[in-house]
């Protein structure tokens, strides 16, 4: 029996797992791409009849005490996820903008939660008429493939740091700080924290040697999960304290917090950083200062780190890419690494999400073959993508990477992947 790759999406999963292998790679791949832009299309619609019947004096709905209680009563819907459906049909009333895109399958059911949660609350200093730049920078970050919930974070968060008032930011408010400790019935200990940014910002970077995967002696993958990695990180760092405070590096570098910013942005802070221009806004633009785990952090706070720190200056050009520093060994120097972080912000492959710590620096034209170590022939890959690029079976030179006019990294997919071979940017996922 023949499948057709029109029923796959439109018909039944009843028995469609006995014939797909019918289909080619290519048409499982337009399959599960057109199956994932209709449930889009569907969670669209349903957050519509559902907001539009909880506007109707139905019995029914009444009686459930709720439209969200009552969809959960005639679905297989827990009450939590009833209720957030017929929230956000309500919050998205307001803001014809992000219900329009949301309509059309560009923006994800949590995409849209986030942004009209901003909308609703927007930080306290942020005037009226700045609301729709913003939305339309939380739009871009939550729209098309690449759109990811670290992105739209990131661009909330720098918002929120953009938008300084009179009060401290959660984020940086150290009044909040908790650490709790207590020992179990079974002798264990349980350990449970909420700090502010900065000091997770520390915390993370001094453990981030300490919790990378670690393969065995014969290359076998490491087998911890994450949760378990941290912590056999952790007890690995208090044992380095308690043998005097030993450290080691992280990503070339001994542990410490890297807070990035403009100098400009940093000798003179705007009243408002996101004031309206005639050529519009992007985040890039914005004077905040920039964290590689946690991201933004006001200028207020980078300034008072700017006061007791040692300054590495890295010069830019007219497109934000650094300048070389020092080139001319086969290896990255200190200040070249630098750069690098303030240029790929991490894993410059995209779509990758990996922090710079756990980054290496890749040759695009290998050493060996006359690569000079210099900006123009680097740029940061995690482990994964490094050996994608040099190793990996029926992999080896299918990705080409070359630095663009704006001299920074771009990424030509194979045939395989792409038939025209488009150029993709580096990976945008912390610079949104």
């Amino acid at each position: 029996m023949s499948v057709l790759l029109s029923d796959v999406v439109s018909g039944s999963a009843v028995g469609l797992r006995g014939r797909l292998w019918r289909l080619s790679a290519s048409e499982l791949r337009t399959a599960a791409i057109e199956a994932s832009a209709e449930i889009l299309r569907l969670e669209a619609v349903r957050v519509a009849v559902v907001d539009e019947l909880s506007m109707c004096r139905d019995d029914q709905v009444i009686a459930s005490r709720g439209v969200g209680c009552w969809l959960a009563a005639n679905t297989m819907l827990q009450v939590r996820g009833g209720k957030k459906i017929a929230a956000l049909g309500a919050a998205l009333r307001p803001f014809p903008a992000v219900a329009a895109r949301f309509d059309v399958g560009d923006c994800s059911f949590d995409h849209a939660v986030l942004i009209v949660a901003f909308c609703e609350s927007p930080p306290k200093g942020m005037p009226e008429e700045a609301l729709p730049r913003c939305i339309d920078l939380l739009l871009a970050a939550a729209s098309g493939v690449e759109a990811t919930t670290t992105k739209v974070r990131n661009v909330i968060a720098t918002l929120e740091r953009v938008f300084e008032s009179d009060e401290v930011p959660p984020a940086e408010d150290v009044d909040r700080n908790e650490l709790r400790i207590a020992s179990t019935l079974n002798g264990r200990v349980v350990v449970r924290g909420d700090f502010d940014a900065l000091t997770g910002e520390m915390l993370l970077s001094a453990l981030s040697n300490l919790t990378m995967p670690t393969p065995a002696p014969d290359g076998t993958p490491d087998c911890r999960s994450a949760a378990k990695r941290t912590a056999d990180g952790f007890t690995e760092l208090i044992r380095r304290y308690l043998d005097c405070a030993k450290t080691g590096t992280d990503g070339g570098q001994r542990p410490h917090v890297n807070v990035h910013i403009n100098a400009r942005d940093l000798a003179e802070h705007r009243d408002c950083a996101a004031t309206p221009t005639d050529d519009g806004m992007a985040v890039s633009d914005l004077d905040v200062g920039h964290m590689p785990w946690l991201g933004p952090l006001s200028v207020s706070q980078t300034r008072l780190l700017g006061c007791d720190c040692f300054l590495s200056t890295v010069l830019l050009d007219d497109h934000g890419a650094p300048l070389d520093a020092k080139p001319g060994k086969r290896l990255v120097s200190a200040e070249q690494r630098v750069a690098l972080i303030a240029r790929d912000k991490g894993c410059a492959f995209p779509g990758c999400t990996c922090v710079p710590a756990w980054t290496d620096v890749h040759h695009i034209r290998h050493w060996a073959n006359g690569g000079p170590t210099v900006m123009s022939n680097l740029v940061l890959l995690c482990r994964s993508h490094h050996r994608l690029m040099h190793r990996k079976s029926g992999f080896v030179g299918k990705w080409v990477i070359r630095i663009g006019v704006d001299n920074k990294p771009w990424f030509i997919p194979p045939p395989s992947i792409d038939p025209g071979q488009h150029p993709r940017p580096g990976n945008t996922t912390f610079k949104t």
